[in-house]
């Protein structure tokens, strides 16, 4: 599932292959990942136009163009791949705008849960990504006090809720409350000073790490390495790895590490 580190990929793919060079066909192979444009408007409005530099806040991709804005959410089974615009779309291409230097950029999608939105001011964009909190980022020490503070949900749920904290998902979310030695279902403003200071440099190092891998690792003593074995075992401690549900998805902890404070 594309979280904050992939969204950030996508925006260097972006960036190298489409950044300062002209749409000069935009082609859709199924209008069902647009939101509020028709397939010919895209095409109409695109055609001709060069893009800028795009930026991401959290999971959102923004792309302008010296026209309209292009702005993209992958769900759980989005990304952006370029290529020779001679070469075969793949498999799962939905949208694909062929540039003026040869190159394809090409919007692919197994599930289509989200998709490709286009946005004609500043303000669109803003109502396109709606409440959205600061980007994980670039979130501070102050901000994730100011943000914690009066939450009584789970943290869990609270940090990958994209109003609070904009970019952190599920794989993030555990492996930061790992690392964090921090129980995902402790209440969010019940944090001690310690705890938030640890929460805190958790989310800078595992997003660092991440965004240089161009996703969330899998890598043995990553806690995401450990999601897919039938019988996980902590990769700091040893000790057996607990799943439940928390914010209606499975999540991952060490009892052992991560003790229930309430």
């Amino acid at each position: 599932m594309p979280e904050l580190p992939d969204v950030e990929g996508f925006r260097r793919t972006l960036a190298s292959c489409a950044q300062g060079h002209r749409v000069e066909r935009a082609e859709v192979a199924d209008a069902g990942v647009l939101h509020g444009v028709t397939a010919q408007r895209l095409k109409r409005d695109l055609k001709g136009r060069r893009f800028a530099a795009p930026r991401r806040h959290g999971k959102w991709l923004i792309a302008p163009t010296d026209g309209p804005t292009v702005v993209l959410h992958f769900g759980m089974t989005g990304r952006l791949v370029c290529g020779a615009d001679s070469e075969p779309a793949g498999r799962f291409e939905r949208v694909a705008f062929d540039l003026d230097d040869g190159h394809r950029l090409g919007y692919e999608d197994q599930r289509k849960l989200q998709g490709i939105w286009l946005a004609a001011t500043d303000a669109d964009v803003d109502r396109i990504l709606g409440d959205q909190g600061p980007d994980a980022l670039s979130l501070s020490r102050a901000d994730l006090d100011r943000l914690l503070a009066g939450r009584r949900g789970r943290l869990k749920a609270t940090l990958t809720d994209q109003a609070v904290i904009a970019g952190l998902g599920n794989l993030l979310g555990d492996e930061i409350l790992w690392r964090a030695r921090i129980h995902p279902r402790r209440p969010a403003n019940a944090l001690s000073d310690d705890e938030r200071d640890r929460l805190h440099t958790a989310i800078r190092e595992v997003l660092r790490a991440s965004v240089r891998a161009g996703r969330v690792p899998d890598d043995p003593d990553w806690l995401t390495g450990q999601r897919d074995d039938p019988d996980p075992h902590c990769p700091r401690c040893g000790h057996p790895l607990r799943r439940g549900r928390i914010a209606g998805r499975t999540s991952l902890w060490c009892p052992h590490c991560q003790p229930d404070g309430d």
